[in-house]
């Protein structure tokens, strides 16, 4: 898989928006890592250090009336993007060509207004 997204940047745009989220109510899990060398299935780490060639990096963001938002960045430049805003609002979202960290962080905030609503400028 070739390496477009900084995976480690994309970490730290989850480290830095997490303190807004949190504070907007919003619960976020703990950072995933996948292993591109680990055997099928590949596990997911929260810790980095257990991953040798880290492949994608993912986060769950849980909020009011039981919303969710999956992410999982891959090196390559997309994302797996799953969504519940409410019952009868719920999928995944176009998530390709993603070219740097701070694209990924666009998006993000993107996704993140469309399953939570506005936070507001931290969130």
């Amino acid at each position: 898989m070739d390496r477009v997204v900084d995976l480690h940047e994309a970490a730290v745009v989850l480290a830095q928006r997490t303190a807004g989220w949190m504070s907007a109510g919003l619960e976020v899990g703990r950072v995933t890592w996948r292993d591109a060398e680990a055997s099928w299935p590949q596990p997911l780490e929260t810790d980095r250090a257990q991953v040798h060639d880290p492949d994608s990096v993912g986060v769950v963001i849980s909020g009011p009336a039981e919303a969710v938002l999956s992410v999982v960045l891959f090196r390559g430049g997309w994302a797996d993007v799953d969504f519940v805003a409410d019952l009868d609002d719920a999928g995944c979202l176009p998530a390709s060509g993603i070219t740097s960290a701070s694209d990924f962080e666009a998006r993000m905030d993107q996704w993140v207004a469309r399953v939570f609503g506005s936070l507001g400028s931290d969130g």
